[in-house]
């Protein structure tokens, strides 16, 4: 069975694969999110790392450094962020993943069970960013629609997505309609609503 961080390791580099394999015209089609092309989604995915690395710094001094000042600063840089020039994005999302993963690397240990804050207000250890990359990378290598779906992620990992994905619809309110849904008492999937 694979770790976390394995998980996170082989969506990285699924996603990282997929992006090499877009013609840089590519980057301009539509992705499977409502609303953003493959540059939008590059481009959040680097700064959801160096969002993460904020968080791994906060873990690590103690220093609270909160992922996005703002869900409008958020939006703003990946907007920003998808009129750069391709080969800037390519680099970016790139090296902004090696020095994720680098900054997890040292973490230290102690600081593993440090307390830090997600961007939607949930107080997590910092044990928690490493899945939260790990949901972005995988979950985002289907979105960009280049040839990676859910049945090119270990099966474990789908299911910790599954498991994660009920629990928050069922906190949303969801869980008698996903109940009728799941058992088939009904052949309509209820209207969720964003995920996170």
């Amino acid at each position: 069975m694979m770790s976390t961080r394995d998980w996170m390791d082989e969506g990285t580099r699924l996603i990282l694969s997929a992006i090499d394999q877009l013609d840089d015209a590519e980057f301009d089609a539509p992705t499977l999110l409502p609303g953003w092309t493959r540059r939008h989604l590059v481009a959040h995915l680097h700064y959801n790392a160096e969002a993460l690395r904020r968080l791994v710094s906060w873990a690590r001094t103690g220093v609270e450094s909160r992922m996005y000042a703002s869900t409008e600063q958020r939006n703003a840089e990946i907007e920003t962020g998808a009129r750069l020039p391709v080969a800037e994005l390519r680099r970016l999302v790139r090296e902004s993943a090696d020095a994720l993963a680098a900054d997890l690397d040292a973490l230290p240990e102690e600081a593993w069970s440090n307390q830090v804050v997600t961007a939607q207000g949930r107080t997590v250890p910092a044990t928690e960013i490493v899945w939260m990359r790990t949901r972005e990378v995988a979950v985002h290598a289907a979105d960009l629609d280049r040839g990676v779906g859910f049945d090119d992620l270990p099966a474990d990992l789908v299911e910790a997505l599954i498991a994660d994905t009920l629990k928050r619809r069922i906190a949303q309110g969801h869980g008698p309609a996903l109940a009728r849904w799941l058992t088939g008492r009904t052949g309509q999937a209820p209207e969720l609503g964003p995920w996170l």
